[in-house]
């Protein structure tokens, strides 16, 4: 990027980063701890497999429609402001939602954290266009592996935490530590002022907003996050499956599902980092898509012959998300921008990840075996292939003029210099 950085000392800067990666360590603990322990809940709470399902699927829905809606709350509130709200909902809404033993209480509550959760989601990538503007690929990097770790951790210890403190309530609550201690490094970033803020955007064309939602390559980036996050998440819920029905042992199964998403975290360090060096992401889209037909065509020739190196290709094509991390943070050139491209790539991205692991689940139960699913998920890497190509092409969904083949060259979003900060 050529904009300069907020000037700022040392010091701030270290606060600054914290804040974003003790954000960053909070976006999906929520999530996977309750994964991990529906059963116990389920039999605590005579939850019906309705319920336990809508309990596990209502989190990607909520990440779309209220990342939809994110930018209006970072407008009205402020960019920090708004996290830090978002961060001391994380904090309540895990100690509340386990205090009342009634399934509509775990789900209400459930839904006040996930809304938080999505409106980190969306303005993670602002903070860092606006206070890392010459370092964004290696501060996406950082905080995309705290996400990955953030998603690892809670699935693999709540299970012993719980047994440790004595239940699957404590179990879960004890994640609402992190996210208290989030919340000091913006206490200090708000009392010394490190808040680095952009003034409201105009344009000829409107605001900021409704310039990047006409832009295709705004659109492109929405399929290309949806698309990436479908694959994940049908990862997390079916691979253990797909490798047991062909004939690979249970243990060794979800094994290899530890190992598809911890080969994530090197990656989601590295990706940003190389990629955010050049103007054209292109060839990283063409990578990573490389890796993941090798990783479906392994699974689906050969499930059980070499089922470690399957999951270590799948594992390096979800590299995607990094990238897209990174494609959110570099396509705008206004923090104004970003907020709304991060708003619609992520609210649209989300909902339809949100449709990937149940229709999987059907065509598993009405093929009655995992071809079909698995040539799908080949055939949706066409359409994230091409959307891809869109978004990683040079320009900026925020600049008049400007858009794939077009360099970042054009009419820039104009800042009123009336327009006042807002802390």
């Amino acid at each position: 990027m050529s904009d300069p950085a907020p000037s700022r000392s040392p010091a701030a800067g270290a606060w600054l980063l914290a804040g974003v990666l003790g954000t960053a360590v909070n976006l999906r603990a929520a999530v996977t701890s309750v994964g991990a322990l529906l059963p116990e809940i389920q039999a605590a709470l005579s939850m019906t497999a309705f319920q336990a399902g809508l309990l596990t699927s209502l989190p990607v829905v909520a990440f779309g429609v209220i990342a939809l809606t994110a930018n209006a709350v970072a407008r009205r509130l402020g960019v920090t402001r708004a996290l830090v709200v978002a961060t001391v909902a994380i904090a309540v809404g895990l100690v509340l939602r386990v205090v009342v033993p009634t399934v509509t209480w775990l789900l209400a509550t459930g839904l006040v954290v996930l809304a938080a959760i999505a409106v980190g989601n969306v303005l993670l990538p602002v903070v860092v266009r606006t206070w890392f503007p010459l370092r964004v690929g290696p501060v996406t990097g950082w905080y995309a592996i705290a996400i990955s770790v953030a998603t690892a951790l809670p699935a693999a210890l709540a299970v012993p935490v719980a047994a440790a403190l004595g239940g699957w309530r404590p179990g879960l609550a004890i994640w609402a530590v992190p996210a208290a201690l989030a919340l000091v490094p913006w206490i200090v970033i708000t009392r010394r002022g490190h808040v680095p803020q952009p003034p409201a955007p105009r344009t000829d064309e409107g605001p900021t907003g409704a310039t990047v939602h006409r832009r295709l390559q705004a659109w492109a980036l929405a399929v290309y996050f949806g698309i990436q996050a479908l694959e994940a998440y049908v990862a997390m819920g079916w691979l253990p499956s797909i490798l047991r029905d062909a004939g690979v042992p249970a243990g060794q199964a979800g094994t290899l599902l530890g190992v598809t998403m911890l080969v994530g975290g090197p990656v989601a360090l590295l990706v940003p980092r190389l990629a955010g060096r050049s103007e054209d992401q292109r060839v990283y889209v063409l990578g990573l898509a490389a890796l993941s037909l090798v990783g479906y065509l392994g699974l689906l020739l050969a499930p059980a012959t070499l089922p470690l190196l399957w999951a270590v290709l799948l594992g390096l094509g979800l590299g995607a998300f990094p990238l897209a991390l990174l494609l959110l943070g570099v396509r705008a050139a206004t923090p104004e921008g970003t907020a709304a491209l991060s708003s619609l790539a992520q609210g649209v991205g989300y909902l339809i990840a949100a449709t990937g692991p149940v229709t999987i689940g059907l065509l598993r139960d009405a093929s009655g075996g995992w071809t079909l699913p698995l040539l799908v998920l080949l055939g949706l890497l066409v359409p994230k292939v091409l959307a891809g190509l869109i978004a990683g092409a040079p320009g900026h969904v925020d600049v008049v003029g400007s858009g794939p083949g077009l360099g970042s060259r054009g009419r820039r979003v104009i800042a009123d210099p009336g327009s006042p900060p807002t802390p």
